[in-house]
């Protein structure tokens, strides 16, 4: 239903430059991939959950089911009572397709790509937009809300939309348009995990005497490797730990502002390849560049200024540790 409805909605024609044609030509009955593609993803999740709800809604109506004998089988029985809703669903839709592209020369796709799709990629990927988004789900994340429940909502389908873009660009040998993509933000802004906590545990392990943060990083050091860092998170923990808190907010917004700088001056590449976020830190930034090796130095420098904004803090979080244990003996 809410695919049928999506290809309603798109264009009738669309302009078509044939490799032996000077002038564009007007084809009909076709599905481009922009469309398809990244560019209409709103377009398809507005589309699909309204259309979706419409379905719903009609379905539950008595007098637009058709009421077949009991000796019909419940699953033809069940299609025929949803037929009329489906018609009337799909028909409303076709209306408004209609209405626009005869009326306003344009089709719901290109609307919603035009008023939504385009101002909101451009606020949340702007390096402001994507500090504040993303410092915010970290420091929700610090009170136990899962961080990908904010920044994945607001953050995944422009940055992917970016990437995207970016991975066509370097596929034609064209110029890559965006320096913030997903990949640019897991790749620089969550060494070892969300928080850049593998900096946290190096630090444990260069700096600490604290048997049970040493137990605890040794624990969680190889999942942190490929940026699983629930154990640290937890287990060290970092929730409710008010000292811990500020780099682990900080920390993710100075790794994307470094590699930001170093990207716009042209001293890294940016990022081109959809490399797994489950990549090992140094790694990762390597790939993501298509093999430039100044990205791993930049993620490198990175790594060591996190140990060091740690250290400090992580001082602190052992003797309130220590404090509250002296105080329950």
């Amino acid at each position: 239903m809410a695919l049928g409805t999506l290809i309603i909605m798109m264009p009738n024609t669309v302009p078509v430059t044939p490799l032996a044609a000077k002038k564009a030509v007007e084809v009909s009955g076709v599905l481009t991939f922009q469309n398809v593609g990244t560019t209409g993803m709103f377009a398809g999740i507005i589309i699909g959950l309204v259309a979706t709800e419409l379905f719903m809604t009609l379905s539950k109506l008595k007098k637009l089911q058709i009421n077949l004998s009991d000796a019909v089988p419940s699953a033809v029985a069940g299609s025929f009572n949803t037929m009329i809703p489906a018609l009337i669903t799909m028909s409303l839709f076709a209306a408004l397709a209609a209405i626009l592209t005869a009326g306003f020369h344009t089709d719901l796709i290109t609307l919603i790509t035009n008023v939504i799709q385009e101002p909101l990629r451009r606020i949340n990927t702007s390096l402001p937009g994507l500090l504040l988004i993303y410092g915010t789900g970290n420091l929700l994340f610090s009170f136990g809300i899962h961080q990908a429940v904010i920044n994945g909502t607001l953050l995944d389908p422009v940055l992917l939309i970016n990437m995207n873009k970016n991975m066509a660009a370097y596929a034609a040998s064209q110029h890559i348009p965006y320096i913030i993509n997903n990949v640019f933000r897991d790749t620089f802004g969550m060494l070892g995990g969300t928080g850049s906590t593998i900096c946290l545990l190096i630090a444990t392990l260069l700096f600490s005497k604290s048997r049970a943060s040493r137990d605890i990083t040794k624990l969680s050091f190889v999942p942190s490797l490929f940026n699983i860092n629930e154990p640290v998170i937890f287990g060290y923990p970092i929730v409710f730990n008010f000292a811990l808190i500020i780099p682990f907010v900080l920390m993710p917004g100075l790794g994307i502002s470094i590699a930001y700088f170093f990207t716009a001056i042209g001293w890294m590449n940016r990022v081109v390849v959809m490399v797994p976020w489950t990549t090992p830190p140094l790694l990762n930034s390597y790939l993501a560049t298509g093999g430039d090796w100044r990205a791993p130095v930049i993620q490198g420098f990175t790594l060591i200024l996190g140990v060091l904004i740690y250290w400090p803090f992580l001082k602190i979080s052992e003797r309130v540790a220590a404090k509250q244990a002296e105080l329950t003996q």
